[in-house]
């Protein structure tokens, strides 16, 4: 490499710190404001130079300069943090941008650079869609809360959360008529507006991610092949573990995924033995209903199940099928490789379970 360097992303700017390695001159400054333009503006000066790489941190941010480095010919490294933040060792002083892009220079010119998987863009859009429709799904959910607690604070009929989303919409908004006060009706009626608009979106997304899912070699073959896993599952599975040599083992899939047992923590607060919960929640969401597929007697993973329940719950067991998918899937997409991704233009064969 002619030019290897660093860059720190924050917000208001983009602080570099690269090296030519054929005079040794080192240049430093900064990028403002940290946006497209003046990004592609500053990476105009590496036109003609031979092979240019930067590392970054994988915090946000990092899509839009990793592509418009991309766009200038420009190589880009992502690292991870976490391991980032270990090979910088104990602080001896002030943590600043400046030194933050040094060391991922450093570390970068040495070959030490803890590496994380750059997935293409449709895979990154995959991602942002499956999160948009957590975050509506969440949200609905929060609303009903409040419609619940609504109703309990004045001593209308109880109908719980459930009935809220799934009950019938008539009595309630009788409950709500008859049994609450101005205040009490203004509020629960106001939910329930917001709640039909988040559904409304909520089931446009779904309807988008159920046709995408049909044309995705790799989330066809999880559908075909892992019980319990349908379109939604199949899609977050190939957005977060597809990929060519994604992982040296399945283990490493399931702590990627946050489904692992914590055995130790630094402040000493928290016992061993809970889920890390790191990595994507949508997720691990979605892994947890499909595992619960499990419960049924005619679920090929049922024995397995059950044995798991009657030790300990049905939570623990769902957990434990959770990650007997994510190896199966990892095994699955791992033989795919980058095909996992391609797109058939065919409608795919019914799935085994039809969630």
């Amino acid at each position: 490499m002619s030019i290897v360097g660093g860059v720190d992303i924050h917000r208001k700017q983009l602080t570099f710190d690269y090296l030519d390695v054929e005079t040794g001159q080192v240049e430093r400054g900064r990028v403002v404001p940290a946006d497209r333009e003046h990004l592609a503006e500053w990476l105009r000066r590496f036109d003609g130079l031979g092979e240019v790489a930067f590392a970054m941190e994988g915090c946000p941010g990092w899509r839009y300069v990793a592509e418009e480095m991309r766009i200038a010919g420009v190589t880009p490294h992502l690292a991870e943090p976490a391991d980032t933040s270990v090979l910088r060792g104990p602080k001896r002083r002030a943590k600043t941008d400046k030194a933050d892009a040094q060391l991922l220079r450093r570390l970068l010119s040495e070959g030490r650079l803890p590496e994380c998987y750059i997935p293409p863009p449709q895979v990154l859009d995959w991602r942002a869609r499956l999160q948009l429709y957590h975050d509506l799904r969440v949200e609905h959910s929060s609303w009903a809360k409040r419609i619940h607690a609504t109703c309990f604070h004045q001593g209308a009929t109880a109908l719980g959360e459930a009935g809220v989303i799934r009950g019938d919409r008539q009595r309630l908004t009788a409950i709500i008529e008859d049994q609450l006060t101005a205040a009490g009706r203004l509020q629960a009626n106001t939910a329930l507006s917001i709640m039909d608009t988040l559904a409304e979106h909520t089931e446009r997304v779904r309807h988008g991610l159920l046709g995408s899912a049909r044309h995705i070699k790799g989330a066809r073959a999880l559908m075909a092949d892992i019980y319990g896993v349908g379109p939604l599952t199949s899609v977050a599975l190939c957005a977060w573990l597809g990929g060519p040599g994604r992982f040296s083992s399945s283990r490493r899939a399931v702590r990627f995924v946050g489904l692992d047992i914590t055995v130790h923590s630094s402040d000493s607060k928290r016992s061993p033995g809970r889920l890390s919960r790191q990595g994507p929640e949508v997720l691990r969401w979605l892994l947890f209903e499909a595992a619960k597929t499990s419960a049924r007697p005619s679920a090929p993973g049922h024995p397995y199940y059950d044995a798991v329940k009657q030790r300990y719950d049905a939570n623990r067991a769902a957990l434990s099928q959770a990650r007997r998918i994510v190896r199966h899937a990892v095994h699955i997409l791992g033989d795919l490789g980058e095909d996992a991704f391609t797109i058939i233009a065919q409608p795919a064969a019914p799935s085994r379970v039809a969630r």
